[in-house]
């Protein structure tokens, strides 16, 4: 062939569409590991009521799901588990004070002391959050979390409607939060 003749034209998928081809499988496998994840991180969550809590509150007073939900009337409700020894709840603290200008959010630190300990990391990291205490897990356990940080989505009904263990972004959460309000 001379350096003046063209290839022969092939009959193959140009390279940019097999990029893109490419490109689009790897982001599905990606998506489906991580909704496969998620899944295993959570299959052991309660189907069904929420389970009932009462804790001390970071403030030094009583606090429970119930009160949280009848302040709440007719809303779904987040439940968000963290700790203070927890950095990827650090790094969610951004997404969680997003969420909770438009919706309730009840937050539950998970072994990180009392309440005067949990209310201090709370005054460190200039957080408005209403939190109660779960000093031994025991909260957290009832729900069937493994992990945190945890946020489970509670229906104006009471019941679980979605739970994610691991950061989750502000637009999964908020996915989360309106699935539930439009499915009712």
């Amino acid at each position: 062939m001379s350096a003046d003749q063209a290839p022969p034209a092939s009959s193959s998928t140009p390279p940019a569409r097999k990029r893109k081809r490419l490109w689009l499988r790897e982001l599905a496998i990606l998506v489906i590991a991580l909704l496969a994840i998620q899944w295993w991180q959570s299959w052991n969550v309660p189907a069904g009521s929420a389970p009932a809590f009462e804790a001390m509150s970071a403030d030094g007073s009583g606090g429970s799901l119930a009160a949280f939900r009848a302040a709440h009337p007719g809303q779904p409700v987040v439940v968000y588990f963290w700790a203070d020894w927890c950095s990827i709840c650090k790094a969610q603290q951004g997404v969680v004070e997003a969420l909770r200008a438009d919706a309730p959010v009840l937050t539950v630190a998970m072994q990180s002391g009392d309440a005067a300990a949990v209310a201090k990391v709370l005054r460190e990291r200039e957080l408005a959050w209403p939190t109660l205490v779960d000093p031994d897990g025991a909260i957290t356990v009832s729900y069937g979390l493994r992990g945190v940080p945890a946020m489970v989505v509670i229906g104006e009904d009471g019941r679980i409607r979605s739970s994610s263990i691991g950061y989750t972004t502000e637009l999964g959460m908020r996915l989360r939060l309106w699935w539930t309000r439009w499915a009712g």
